[in-house]
């Protein structure tokens, strides 16, 4: 018993150290992490607080302890990619709850209001967004992001290669503008 009438459970101690450890380390490069992909600090945070929760849950699963960072990055981007979904079906479904509207500010002129480069950036497919937030934000190599997203060093570095093509693309389009 670990109090009154609270039973103990296997390895939670190590999950709650391990876990305290990564969050004290790790939690502002995460959050920074998360920012880049949705444009916002509230959500950034709760993404990655929603992140570490799942990781204490489920820590004792985790084949290599050492592995966590890799784990808790893999975590951050999927809940930025479950903001996005969100987002889309609310921005799909706005417009039927909110009845007609007059012209007004959209939501290009708010991105352009934050720079050509995040706007040229979140322009970009999610998976060549991922990688160059994690390559050139994170400055992560090549094998960590390999690791985080769960695909090859080889598909790292071609799509690093068609993102920066892309972005440089983008970029070109929106400067001679």
């Amino acid at each position: 018993m670990n109090g009154p009438g609270r039973p103990t459970r296997t390895g939670s101690g190590d999950a709650d150290r391990a876990v305290t450890d990564l969050f004290r380390t790790h939690q502002l490069e995460l959050v920074r992490l998360a920012m880049v992909m949705v444009g916002d600090l509230a959500t950034a945070e709760d993404v990655v607080q929603d992140a570490f929760e799942h990781m204490h849950r489920r820590w004792h699963r985790l084949r290599d302890p050492g592995s966590g960072l890799a784990y808790a990055r893999s975590t951050v981007l999927n809940g930025c990619r479950t903001v996005h979904r969100r987002s889309a079906v609310a921005r799909k479904h706005m417009p039927r709850l909110a009845g007609p509207s007059a012209p007004g500010p959209d939501t290009e002129t708010a991105l352009a209001d934050r720079g050509e480069m995040l706007t040229a950036l979140r322009g970009l497919p999610r998976r060549q967004r991922e990688v160059l937030v994690l390559r050139y934000y994170a400055d992560l190599d090549v094998a960590e992001i390999a690791a985080t997203l769960r695909i090859s060093p080889g598909a790292v570095r071609s799509t690093t290669s068609r993102g920066l093509a892309a972005l440089a693309a983008s970029l070109g389009r929106t400067t001679q503008s």
